[in-house]
């Protein structure tokens, strides 16, 4: 099956945002385009918005005059439903409420022919619901586009229970004519990135719960160690507190309450306060006139150490001898079966981020997992109350030698990048292995979603098969509550490849 004829009319049900760039992706692609609203005047007022918009791209010589003008007499607002009649897709954008979409899904099937493919842009729903209510629910799908639709490449093509694979592959093939890249996904709550980036949010608003670090601190770590392009709480300022809270509740209780999905009660508190974000002024941080912005902890500066000894193998960050070797600092290596570390002059030990804390140890520093050690501007290091400062100073000392931002948080187990990154990891391995997509997919997904720098699979094949377990299983046993208990896929997966491996 192939994706569909330029000639056919395409449809779309919901003149908001989300409507109106779904229809501009359609009537740049070729299509005549229907617009329509259920509220009187709206259609006509979204397809004078998109004309704008295909103004906009003109002058930008994003796009031809006479394909504007083109465009622009193929775009037509249908003034009543049975206008749909002879579309062969209609994709709905109407509110998030399941009984809308049903209704509006029943009306269709009396007015649109048997071979027209119905579709339902939903990001919180069940697919599989909305169908329910259709005599033939094997031609709905969904088709999660990302806002702004124009711009963003990923489409979630997603499957509801009784969906077609003629219709999902009909689907997938339309998206990827439309100059998208799609991806196939089971009808599973929050679909792939929906469901996948919820460790993101969740993470930085436990560390922050926590009082092991303020929000610019987290924000700026996520950046400039992990990689991301927005921290947490800057991205759910610009997405709105309402909107991501209401995400992650939907998930939550699509889950059955899964505690590993639970909602954060300070985010609460801001949504309940009414700040939420840029749209109003004030969300985690404040967007006033007269605001200043808010700046992330830096340790003031301090000496480097004389020498660093590496014990064991660094794992992950195996980078960083050689960054201390460049910058004079003498490394000397000692094989030792029991660590994986270096040990500071002070005799204090520097430690990868691994699920543990700074408290249960005599004289430990942890840094936290960074994507790339030598491109990384800014390093977190967690200390206890019983950490030496002259231990403490080294370790400081040693990051800013090798031109790194240091940032000192709470003592907190897994940190921030390094439990965030271990519980995607995991999340992304469950949703595998219960079909919801596969791996490739998965990390074109998450890095098209929501611009992650790697995908799942990506960070976990550069991490080592056993090292997210090894995190997330040190974090369950100091808190128990099922948070942080690795999946059964990723025991699976970490087990098979010591077996392979030759690990007995």
């Amino acid at each position: 099956m192939t994706a569909l004829d330029l000639s056919s009319p395409v449809a779309v049900v919901g003149t908001g945002t989300m409507g109106q760039g779904i229809a501009q992706v359609a009537l740049v692609a070729g299509h005549p385009v229907r617009l329509y609203d259920a509220a009187p005047g709206r259609a006509e007022a979204a397809a004078e918005a998109i004309g704008a918009r295909l103004d906009r791209l003109v002058a930008k010589d994003r796009l031809s005059g006479a394909d504007r003008d083109a465009a622009r007499a193929r775009l037509h607002p249908a003034a009543v439903l049975t206008d749909l009649a002879d579309c062969t897709l209609v994709v709905e954008a109407v509110l998030e409420q399941l009984d809308a979409k049903q209704q509006l899904f029943s009306d269709l099937e009396d007015i649109v022919g048997d071979d027209c493919l119905l579709a339902t842009n939903t990001s919180s729903l069940s697919v599989t619901a909305i169908g329910g209510a259709l005599r033939n629910p094997g031609r709905l799908v969904g088709l999660h586009f990302f806002n702004p639709a124009p711009l963003l490449p990923l489409v979630e093509v997603v499957s509801g229970f009784a969906t077609d694979v003629t219709s999902a592959t009909r689907a997938y093939e339309m998206a990827r004519a439309w100059g998208k890249t799609p991806v196939a996904c089971a009808d599973t709550p929050g679909f792939i990135v929906n469901r996948i980036a919820r460790p993101f949010y969740a993470e930085a608003f436990a560390v922050h719960e926590a009082q092991a670090a303020d929000p610019a601190t987290i924000d700026a770590v996520l950046r400039e160690s992990g990689g991301f392009r927005m921290g947490a709480f800057e991205l759910t300022d610009l997405i709105g507190q309402d909107v991501n809270e209401s995400v992650t509740h939907s998930v939550w209780r699509s889950f059955f309450q899964d505690v590993r999905f639970t909602p954060s009660l300070a985010q609460r508190r801001l949504v309940e306060s009414g700040r939420l974000g840029r749209k109003t002024g004030h969300g985690w941080y404040d967007y006033g006139d007269e605001a200043e912005a808010a700046e992330p902890h830096t340790a003031e500066k301090a000496p480097p150490p004389a020498y660093v000894v590496a014990e064991g193998d660094l794992g992950p960050a195996a980078d960083l001898l050689d960054l201390i070797r460049e910058a004079g600092i003498p490394v000397r290596a000692e094989e030792e079966d029991h660590g994986t570390r270096l040990v500071l002059p002070s005799g204090g030990q520097l430690v990868l981020a691994d699920g543990q804390t700074s408290v249960e140890f005599r004289d430990v520093v942890y840094f936290d997992l960074a994507l790339d050690y030598r491109k990384a501007t800014r390093i977190a290091l967690s200390a206890s109350q019983d950490t030496a400062a002259l231990t403490l100073s080294e370790a400081i000392g040693l990051f800013q030698a090798l031109g790194k931002d240091v940032s000192v948080i709470g003592d907190c187990p897994g940190m921030i990048v390094a439990r965030t990154v271990a519980r995607i990891v995991d999340l992304a391995h469950e949703a595998v292995a219960k079909g919801v997509a596969t791996e490739e997919d998965i990390d074109t997904a998450m890095r098209l979603g929501v611009n992650y720098p790697l995908g799942p699979f990506e960070w976990s094949r550069r991490l080592g098969t056993n090292w997210s377990y090894d995190v997330l299983d040190e974090l369950h046993v100091r808190d128990p509550s099922g948070r942080y208990a690795p999946s059964l896929a990723l025991y699976r997966h970490a087990y098979a490849t010591e077996k392979r491996e030759g690990t007995p």
